[in-house]
């Protein structure tokens, strides 16, 4: 398959055209989110950027098979190998069962995302899924000598897997200065070296969620639930493994040295893709730091620093006017120009569905239909250079204002060929429901537009226009509606 798709690879710090493995067929795995509280708009941003990828590989004609976990077990506070799992903190407070917080947390994920329009996974695995599958990976990591057990625990052995690989190589970190910058942690005593991770921690006595193991009841490392998913579904090597920049490391680094250590002897992808941050006053948005807006918060505006109220597109298009790459600080002010650039989009598609090409009127200039065609062109070039929206987005309103000159009559339509008219048409169409994922949102209410009908109609019968109240009848029924004339006033029913 020929195309000129490129795209930026962290492992080797360059932008890469991309080859699948096996083509048409196309691997990708993200790491999903770990389910103890509402998704943010930190969250927000690698779901919509790996969306936009999937739909991208997909218009290019690839068969993706996109495979992003739930990390519902073995996540620890502050990402550490020593002390409380997050799920099993909240369940503790809560009195929950850990599954209970895990299922709440997963469909309130999974709304939030349907409301983004994030296309779900093909395959979304769980990690407590996935105990077999964990236990073989660490196994195979022990029998080529890169683990050790202590104490019921199991670690990997950075400085052993150093001696013939390259710890840091995907975060650009250098050993040396990882021991010379990494305290002892209380409670790591049984660690052989401070940057050693675990594979299997034991489990104490007070830890609810836990399983049998060769080594101890107890529960896997954070970082080897997606080495072992994303062999199982993706197999030892697949082409993109994506996530946000802040998991590069530790995360990542240790998915590549675990790959590497086990019989897979891979980087587990050959390319990996990380979406920057999202800021909020120049710090990252983040659980942990506390400054962080909830989706939630952002649809209804209860959050403080909210002016109003965005709705799920307007979220997405803030998202998809940076370039993935670059850090996005949120603000009122971005938004609300997200909101006045996701409308003028959608406007430009109704207009373009409404356009009717003039029959027999044809009169092709070369330089109209030249520059119709360039623009047309335009609009998928940047996205083919590592996956470029912002300027697809900025290629979209160039070829907008023709749009909506045509409409006004000042751009003849007949100075273009049908073919390109039709072309143009489906271009502007594909690029944005089918790549960008925008869709049409309801801006008013079903029952507030109720409410003005009923308006008219009041106002009809006052006048005693009755050709215009038994009009308004027929239409409202026709929608299944009758009206009530009561000697209390006007009301409404569903007609039974």
């Amino acid at each position: 398959m020929n195309h000129p798709l490129s795209l930026y690879n962290t492992l080797t710090r360059t932008k890469e055209k991309f080859e699948p493995l096996q083509s048409p067929f196309v691997g990708l795995y993200v790491c999903g989110p770990t389910v103890y509280g509402d998704a943010h708009l930190g969250h927000a941003r690698p779901y919509i950027t790996f969306d936009v990828m999937r739909r991208y590989l997909h218009h290019l004609g690839y068969r993706v098979r996109y495979v992003r976990n739930i990390t519902d077990v073995g996540h620890l506070q502050n990402d550490a190998d020593h002390g409380e799992d997050k799920i099993q903190k909240l369940a503790k407070a809560a009195q929950l069962e850990p599954m209970e917080v895990v299922e709440k947390y997963t469909n309130s994920f999974h709304r939030d995302m349907e409301r983004l329009n994030v296309l779900p996974p093909d395959i979304e695995p769980r990690a407590s899924g996935h105990i077999i599958e964990q236990i073989e990976m660490i196994q195979e990591i022990l029998a080529n000598g890169l683990a050790y057990e202590a104490n019921g625990s199991v670690y990997f052995d950075v400085p052993a897997y150093n001696k013939d690989h390259r710890y840091g190589k995907l975060s650009g970190r250098v050993i040396e200065d990882l021991l010379a910058n990494t305290r002892e942690l209380e409670g790591q005593e049984e660690k052989r070296s401070p940057l050693d991770f675990a594979l299997w921690k034991k489990a104490s006595a007070t830890h609810i969620m836990r399983w049998p193991s060769p080594w101890s009841d107890g529960f896997p490392g954070w970082h080897l639930e997606c080495s072992a998913m994303s062999r199982k579904y993706l197999g030892q090597q697949f082409d993109i493994h994506g996530g946000g920049l802040d998991l590069m490391f530790p995360h990542h680094e240790c998915e590549i040295a675990q790959s590497q250590a086990s019989h897979n002897h891979s980087d587990a992808a050959r390319f990996w893709v990380h979406n920057n941050l999202i800021t909020i006053n120049g710090k990252k948005m983040g659980k942990s730091l506390g400054n962080f807006i909830t989706l939630g918060e952002f649809f209804t505006g209860s959050h403080e620093v909210l002016q109003q109220a965005y709705s799920p597109m307007t979220v997405r298009f803030f998202i998809l006017q940076a370039h993935y790459r670059s850090t996005l600080d949120f603000s009122n002010e971005g938004l609300q120009a997200a909101r006045k650039g996701y409308l003028k989009v959608m406007n430009g598609l109704k207009i373009l569905n409404q356009l009717q090409y003039p029959a027999g009127a044809e009169a092709v200039d070369a330089k109209a239909e030249d520059e119709i065609r360039k623009l047309t062109a335009d609009l998928f070039v940047p996205l083919n250079d590592d996956l470029n929206t912002a300027k697809a987005i900025a290629a979209l309103f160039n070829l907008l204002k023709k749009v909506n000159s045509m409409h006004t009559g000042g751009f003849k339509l007949e100075t273009i060929s049908p073919e390109t008219f039709e072309q143009m048409r489906a271009a502007y169409r594909t690029l944005v429901t089918d790549i960008l994922g925008l869709k049409e949102e309801q801006t008013a209410s079903a029952q507030t537009l109720l409410e003005v009908v009923l308006g008219f109609y009041k106002e009809a019968k006052e006048n005693k226009d009755y050709a215009k109240v038994d009009a308004i009848r027929a239409q409202l029924k026709g929608q299944g509606i009758v009206i009530k004339d009561m000697k209390t006033g006007i009301d409404w029913a569903y007609e039974e």
